[in-house]
């Protein structure tokens, strides 16, 4: 028997302006926290989400403990439970499960992530070695798919992604982060047909608040693992998955030599997540906001 309990609680989005979702786009500098903390604050801030005393999962891209932008950089990722945590948050869990072969916690572990999380006041919840639940998510491409119990009670969902391309799925942004909630042994399934499509159906159980994403360095081609590297050095956030990706793919398009050559609404991910109304399905129903 399967459930439908979704991951995230899917709330309207705050971050808008005239009805219409915000994207940023801030340029780096040597300050992370800095760097967040405008991001955010670009679309409406923290306090549109977080409410005194909210129990709040933060999802990163931990699929390898390959370098950035493979991977989360640890430091952004202990900036975001930080500033969570000064928002009024009242417990902030990190949770990853990553790629089949690999043990979460020596992930963790070999990035350095462990140690440098370590006095923030965030639990780690390492999903593969917890309980899972079938979920129904009732895509036209995925039916039941085992999701892990451990995201499940929470007020909140934050992303923290990185910029990169990838072999099979064209990108790992923020519809493809959802990928990591899931029971490994299902992963293969997945992989067999239909990976684009299962994984944005994914997202109709996962609702990030918040998304976040590390653009200091991306991967133009390649990927999950390793890539060309490229630095837009920008730092951007949103509550719109659709708009986010849109714009991190325009991104490394820019670069020469990026695999990402066709029009960004064409792609396999979003052409099914605009349909599925996860998102804007225009560049015109969204506003993108810079320093």
């Amino acid at each position: 028997m399967s459930s439908t309990i979704d991951i995230g609680k899917p709330l309207s989005n705050p971050f808008v302006k005239d009805g219409k979702p915000i994207v940023s786009k801030i340029k780096a500098t040597q300050n992370p926290k800095q760097d967040i903390l405008k991001a955010v604050d670009a679309i409406g801030g923290f306090e549109k989400i977080i409410k005194e005393g909210d129990k709040v999962l933060v999802k990163p891209n931990y699929n390898s403990a390959d370098p950035p932008p493979a991977s989360t950089e640890p430091g952004f990722l202990k900036t975001i439970v930080e500033l969570l945590y000064a928002h009024s948050a009242g417990k902030v869990v990190v949770g990853e499960s990553s790629w089949q072969a690999l043990k979460t916690r020596r992930v963790l572990e070999k990035t350095g992530a462990l140690v440098i999380l370590e006095g923030t006041g965030a639990e780690i919840a390492f999903f593969d070695e917890g309980n899972y639940l079938k979920v129904d998510v009732g895509g036209e491409y995925l039916g039941n798919v085992n999701l892990t119990e451990q995201a499940m009670s929470f007020d909140k969902l934050v992303y923290s992604c990185c910029m990169k391309t990838h072999f099979r799925a064209d990108f790992s942004l923020s519809l493809k982060l959802a990928f990591g909630f899931t029971k490994k042994s299902d992963r293969v399934e997945f992989h067999l047909r239909h990976l684009k499509e299962k994984l944005v159906d994914l997202n109709l159980v996962v609702h990030p608040n918040l998304i976040i994403m590390d653009g200091r360095s991306c991967f133009i081609s390649g990927g999950p693992f390793s890539g060309e590297v490229r630095k837009p050095n920008l730092v951007m956030a949103s509550g719109d998955r659709v708009a986010m990706d849109v714009e991190a793919i325009k991104i490394i398009a820019s670069f020469e030599g990026s695999s990402l050559t066709d029009d960004p609404w064409s792609y396999t991910q979003i052409r099914r997540a605009t349909s599925l109304g996860l998102g804007v399905k225009s560049e015109s129903e969204y506003i993108v906001v810079t320093d």
